[in-house]
């Protein structure tokens, strides 16, 4: 296990001032054994940051250290890393066994040595009945297991896991995140996983660094991300629906954005009121959306609901009680928490 820390991390692309910056300054300590997620939407950052702590992007400014060592001009091959990709990145003619082996081999561990860490592996994984078979021969989750068997053998010091389950279907991802829980809780190794995927995010993290634009907008626990989101764009990225962020709020100050996740949002005799424009059904909760009904703006508010509230009829005007406790107020014009009164 490794500790890593990023002190004011830069990235830029190109030199003078025609250069491009990528990674504006980012500042993370990370702890041993610790599972952290980055996430973000496409093109945030996310995956350069990861490729820098890899050694696979160099560092324009900052530094980078794991467990203690300065590791910018590292090779990548000499930070004790190793990376889950993607795409698998298997070799398409050598058996499951040989794909985890071959790292281990180019770096002359001796053989019954080799067996054992890839039998090991393999149990850990539940691949064991795999092992003469080639990459073709297996579906797209036994790949990444197999790429993330691969990783395991190597025993390094650090795990790096650039979006492994972007490739597979909803049902095989949600598999395969309850197998990475299981290997972390067994190898304790610290890891950074990068994700578009807010659902994986809050699902794996013990803390989650979100991105945006190149910059990193919080570092905390999924709860205090969740709970208390630093920024307008922390919390319209994360949740789904995603919190309300409201200008025309009743209770709205001149240049404040009153936001209230749908959840918090109870239909009540009285209110505010909204001009209901769709409703979705979603099994044991459904989402209401509506306009406010006495305003000219087109801001649209989404309620969370349970199954046994009556469904409103479209077109109809409901009202909704904020829970006061679960306001959160940002400055209209930075997007930053405002400081609770």
């Amino acid at each position: 296990m490794a500790s890593i820390s990023l002190k004011n991390v830069v990235k830029r692309y190109g030199t003078g001032p025609k250069a491009v910056a990528v990674i504006h300054g980012v500042n993370a300590e990370i702890a041993h054994g610790e599972f952290i997620v980055i996430v973000g939407p496409s093109g945030c950052g996310k995956s350069t940051l990861l490729r820098m702590v890899a050694g696979l992007e160099e560092i324009t400014g900052g530094e980078i250290a794991i467990n203690g060592k300065v590791v910018n001009d590292v090779e990548p091959s000499d930070r004790d890393i190793a990376m889950v990709f993607q795409n698998y990145a298997l070799y398409p003619h050598m058996s499951v066994f040989d794909n985890m082996a071959y790292g281990l081999k180019i770096a002359k561990v001796p053989l019954d040595e080799i067996k054992a860490r890839v039998d090991k592996a393999a149990k850990i994984l539940e691949i064991g009945p795999f092992m003469a078979r080639k990459p073709r021969e297996l579906s797209g989750g036994q790949r990444q297991r197999v790429a993330m068997g691969r990783a395991i053998v190597r025993q390094p010091q650090v795990f790096l896991f650039d979006e492994p389950l972007s490739n597979l279907d909803a049902k095989l991802r949600a598999q395969t995140r309850l197998e990475i829980q299981k290997l972390h809780r067994e190898l304790g190794i610290t890891s950074l996983f990068v994700t578009h995927d807010q659902v994986e995010a809050m699902t794996l993290a013990q803390r989650m660094i979100v991105m945006n634009g190149g910059v990193m907008e919080q570092f905390g626990t999924p709860e205090e991300v969740y709970t208390c989101p630093a920024t307008t764009f922390v919390a319209s990225f994360i949740g789904s629906p995603p919190m309300n962020l409201l200008k025309n709020a009743p209770e709205a100050q001149a240049g404040v954005i009153t936001g209230i996740r749908p959840e918090h949002l109870d239909i009540t005799p009285s209110g505010w009121a909204l001009k209901v424009e769709a409703v979705e059904m979603l099994g044991a909760e459904r989402l209401v959306y509506g306009r406010w009904a006495h305003s000219a703006t087109d801001e649209l508010v989404i309620i969370r609901t349970e199954e046994s509230h009556t469904v409103p009829a479209l077109g109809a005007t409901i009202h909704v009680t904020p829970r006061a406790e679960k306001l959160h107020a940002f400055d209209a014009t930075t997007g930053k928490r405002m400081a609770a009164t």
